[in-house]
């Protein structure tokens, strides 16, 4: 077994992969950028090593500083945890020639599955179903239009080398096969050096279920079930779960016979995922055929989403791999893999789910995730990435990364958050927007689901924007908890983009009454502390709430607070809220029912986060709000002549020059942030009459970028 290794990688995988090493007794190396240098993969380590600048390709990238960096602090063995040199040949075969080993699969397997028309190839030969299309290199976008004909719109424009969502295009007809082809060539020159496009049917209402591999150096090939991954966004994934709720038994088999005969072909050991797509008919019937999978891709990697497998089978991925890479044999057989209970992952993005998912940066002023959910204290070596804050090993909701789940059936379940970061930390324009993965454990997918829900009613964050309130929506959307999911799920249920989850009678109410509540109690309080609030405290507890949801408009309540109760409209909420001037995260019970809060105050403005949805709300004394009905409204600024920056990027193209006439849905400038491009498009016809900005040039969010008259 190796005495030390180097993580290649920043993070929360970096975190992850320290904390299973720590556990077997094995010394980590973390290496660094500029902009990761206190970053808590770094503190966790034993060893750090500089390797340089904060952009990926002058750092992370550099195969060269990480073999260095190996050999300056004895490190026998490289982890790549996913992405950057994860999926790298030549990034194996120079750790092989400086006598290193790497902690995953052959260089061979990796160039023949990285290369997407190569591995269309093997998997064809190997027996493996295929989605239909052109196994070939686009020349250029007169090629593509005509192969995309041939195979029949919808079609999907896909860099040969891409990966995690990057580099992708769907294309409805000929002018979106033009439009697509440039832009997937630099997605897939800009993150994977690697320009090579092919076009391939486009499965419509699909979904996207995979097959976790696990091999050794001796032959021993496993299945360790599937994982859906279906709830997807920009084909990036959002949610993952496993097992499938589509997956029966004769189906699981089939597909993992096939990613083993797929792995075999290609000599594969390690850890791996075979990607596959099921039709929507398919799906729809339930019938799980044999035909009714398709193979997309292999990633010769650990997966950002292989919690959920460790959850529902007890195996720890990153142990089975460094051992693996220690030539040692599996001791499992298809036979002991378990599919235990159920798991959920949620993937928490620094992005504004309210403004369209735009990527958000900046410093994280407070970053409370859910580990103290159940109390306790926290080390670097309990199940979250970060080392401060959070839960311990004890708390009976908590199971530490790897090994088994409960298996007594007593237990509710437990949450996991795999992060990378810690507060004051700061969400760089350098690297993916993923804060961290939220894994939820329980008996049943229901139970998982509920979990899931009250968990991220505790995850509390502040600075960047961030995508809790959506992830928690998803997750009590009647159609995901039917288990009618698509990789379309996302566009079809927020065609009009993502505003709040919806609140139902009983639950503003609740909200109501807690908002009342809080205000009382900040009043008494501000008259207690010398210098704020003449007179005396309010002798009524008649109070009118105006509660508000982020996309405006909103509702009036009338409230009668009274002894472990309130009146709201004349309905009855019986409970409590826990909430005391000072606390950010609270507890209230209503009807029956305990939910978690968020709670801040901002000027005269509750801020209660809940349930999927920020609540905005106004307590008044009745007197003050019959007043406040009269105040005038202010009316916004009219922008639509300003094309603006979205987000903090670089600004890569420009479409227009000034003069030029536009008309609605023009390309007119493409902003490049966190690794994906923006094509910014006109929303008006008009002229460009002025031009703020070059290509080349670092805009900020909501930068002017041109003016149209």
């Amino acid at each position: 077994m190796f005495c030390k290794i180097l993580i290649a990688n920043r993070g929360e995988i970096a975190c992850r992969v320290i904390r299973t090493a720590r556990r077997m007794g094995i010394a980590t190396v973390a290496v660094y950028s500029d902009a990761d240098a206190r970053s808590p993969h770094v503190r966790m380590a034993d060893e750090a090593v500089h390797i340089g600048p904060s952009a990926a390709a002058e750092s992370y990238l550099r195969a060269d500083r990480i073999v260095e960096a190996c050999k300056a602090t004895g490190a026998e063995a490289v982890h790549p945890g996913y992405g950057f040199l994860s999926e790298r040949a030549s990034f194996v075969e120079a750790l092989e020639a400086a006598g290193i080993a790497f902690v995953g699969p052959p260089a061979g397997a990796i160039a023949a599955m990285g290369d997407k028309i190569e591995s269309k190839r093997i998997a064809l030969a190997a027996g493996v179903n295929v989605v239909p299309g052109f196994v070939g290199e686009i020349a250029d976008t007169d090629h593509a239009v005509v192969i995309a004909n041939q195979i029949g719109y919808p079609v999907m424009l896909k860099a040969s080398a891409g990966g995690g969502g990057k580099g992708m295009r769907l294309a409805w007809n000929d002018a979106d096969a033009r439009e697509g082809l440039p832009a997937t060539q630099r997605e897939g020159l800009a993150s994977f050096g690697d320009g090579r496009v092919f076009i391939e049917k486009f499965i419509e209402s699909p979904r996207h279920i995979e097959i976790q591999l696990l091999g050794d150096q001796h032959g021993t090939l496993l299945y360790l079930n599937e994982r859906e991954c279906s709830i997807q966004r920009r084909h990036q994934k959002v949610i993952e779960e496993a097992p499938s709720p589509l997956v029966t038994p004769a189906m699981r088999k089939a597909m993992g016979e096939q990613a083993v005969a797929l792995a075999r072909a290609v000599g594969y050991y390690s850890a791996g995922t075979v990607e596959l797509i099921v039709s929507g008919e398919d799906s729809a019937n339930n019938e799980g055929g044999c035909e009714s999978f398709y193979f997309l891709e292999m990633n010769t990697r650990l997966q950002v989403e292989h919690p959920v497998t460790e959850a529902v089978t007890g195996i720890d991925l990153v142990e089975q791999m460094i051992r693996v890479a220690a030539g040692e044999p599996l001791t499992l057989t298809q036979d002991d893999v378990a599919l235990n209970g159920w798991a959920i992952e949620s993937r928490v993005y620094a992005e504004d789910a309210y403004r369209g998912f735009l990527p958000s940066t900046g410093r994280l002023v407070r970053y409370n995730p859910p580990h103290s959910w159940g109390g306790g204290s926290r080390t670097a070596a309990d199940g979250g990435g970060s080392p401060a804050g959070g839960a311990s090993a004890e708390s009976p909701l908590h199971h530490p990364a790897g090994g088994s789940p409960p298996r007594t059936g007593e237990e509710p379940g437990y949450i996991r958050v795999d992060d990378g970061v810690a507060e004051g930390g700061e969400v760089s324009v350098f690297y993916d927007p993923m804060i961290a993965k939220l894994i939820t454990w329980a008996p049943t997918r229901d139970e998982a689901a509920d979990l899931q829900v009250a968990a991220l009613d505790r995850f509390d964050i502040e600075g960047p924007a961030h995508n809790v309130d959506f992830l928690s929506a998803l997750i009590q959307h009647p159609r995901f908890r039917a288990g009618r999911l698509t990789t379309g799920f996302i566009a079809e249920e927020y065609p009009d983009g993502f505003h709040g989850a919806s609140a139902d009678d009983d639950l503003l109410r609740t909200i109501a009454a807690i908002a009342a509540g809080n205000e009382c109690s900040w009043q008494a309080r501000a008259r207690r502390v010398s210098g704020q609030l003449n007179g005396p405290p309010p002798v009524s507890s008649e109070w009118v709430v105006l509660i508000a949801q982020e996309t405006g408009g909103g509702r009036e309540f009338a409230v009668t607070l009274g002894d472990g109760h309130a009146v709201v409209d004349g309905h009855r909420v019986e409970g409590t809220c826990d909430w005391m001037p000072g606390m950010r995260l609270a507890t209230a019970s209503g009807n029956g029912k305990s939910i978690g809060l968020i709670v801040s105050r901002h000027g005269n403005v509750w801020r209660i986060a809940t349930q999927g949805a920020v609540h905005r709300a106004r307590v008044y004394l009745p007197l003050v709000a019959e007043l406040a009905r009269h105040m005038l409204e202010k009316v916004p600024p009219d922008l639509s002549r300003f094309v603006l920056s979205p987000m903090p990027g670089l600004l890569v193209a420009l479409h227009v020059g000034e003069g030029d006439a536009v008309e609605p849905g023009q390309p007119l400038a493409t902003v490049e942030a966190m690794k994906m491009q923006n094509v910014l498009r006109a929303q008006k016809s008009g002229t460009v009459r002025s031009v703020n900005a070059a290509p080349g040039d670092s805009v900020a969010a909501d930068a002017v970028i041109l003016e149209l008259e």
